[in-house]
């Protein structure tokens, strides 16, 4: 890459950061994401994970929040803010790995479909017209029942299962790059597949990936806790959705143990609330219909 060129993606940088940050909603998601990931990266450096084990708990069930527990304890005597700590670890790792998973799938479905076009598209289009038809939380339900337990298996049931809008989002796209001048030129010019997808279409389609990523976040995040309230999630693992599936298995409605409702579910909103903000702030600067309306 030369000087000039790399100054010129430096200023096209920093002009998006500029109006990145004129978007007050997707700095306030931007900062509650830098801090809920600080705080899950600290969890096992400034707290003690032998609190999670239920054998060594030395504090009574269903206390509530005092000075020696800010957030009161849950069934088996366990600090429910230590659990809520270490459940944004495994939220946010199995949200993101599904959403990596499911974006990339497809990414590469859709750009296969609009750039190759005929009967690869027709199959292409087809195969994921009959994932959108199926609710994707039923076809998740069932895979993770079908499945051993297990993170890989959340991941891969959230993973496979929502991908589809992400397909016809990069197609849509694809189809509008590849009708453009310079992919004709290129094509003119003895460029091949490789070469039109990996040089002009993958540049022009990846913004728009980005931002979905930054979207499909949210929902893998929504997916896992409903996986995991519903008793599918790993059951080694302390997630928010394990917490209030624990909580209603345990009858903290019945004991009136609020606080071991309240911190799970509050986490679940507020991850998911902070990459919608990003999500939607970065749309508006990326998008170029946005873009134009503006």
């Amino acid at each position: 890459m030369t000087a000039i060129a790399w100054q010129r993606r430096r200023a096209a940088a920093r002009a998006t950061w500029r109006e990145f940050a004129s978007q007050r909603g997707g700095l306030v998601g931007l900062i509650g994401l830098a801090v809920i990931t600080v705080l899950a990266v600290l969890a096992p450096l400034v707290t003690d994970a032998s609190g999670l084990d239920v054998t060594r708990v030395t504090a009574r069930p269903w206390e509530p929040p005092s000075a020696s527990h800010w957030l009161g304890t849950d069934h088996n005597g366990r600090s429910v803010l230590l659990l809520t700590w270490w459940g944004t670890r495994i939220s946010l790792v199995v949200g993101l790995a599904a959403t990596v998973l499911s974006v990339l799938i497809g990414t590469v479905v859709g750009i296969a479909a609009a750039h190759f076009g005929g009967w690869v598209s027709a199959v292409l289009m087809r195969f994921t017209d009959f994932f959108l038809v199926l609710p994707s939380l039923v076809l998740a339900i069932a895979l993770s029942t079908v499945l051993p337990r297990g993170l890989g298996t959340i991941v891969l049931a959230i993973g496979v299962t929502s991908w589809p809008a992400t397909a016809r989002l990069v197609r849509a796209q694809t189809l509008a790059v590849e009708a453009r001048p310079f992919i004709e030129r290129a094509r003119a010019l003895g460029g091949g597949h490789g070469h039109v997808i990996g040089r002009h279409v993958l540049p022009a389609v990846l913004p728009l990936v980005f931002v979905n990523t930054t979207l499909t976040v949210a929902s893998a995040i929504v997916a896992e806790s409903t996986l995991s309230f519903l008793g599918l999630g790993d059951p080694t693992r302390v997630s928010w959705g394990s917490l209030l599936h624990a909580a209603n298995m345990h009858g903290a409605v019945s004991q009136r143990a609020w606080w071991f409702l309240v911190p799970p579910g509050l986490g679940v909103v507020c991850v998911v609330l902070a990459f919608t903000l990003c999500g939607r702030a970065l749309e508006t600067v990326l998008n170029p219909r946005l873009k134009g309306e503006r």
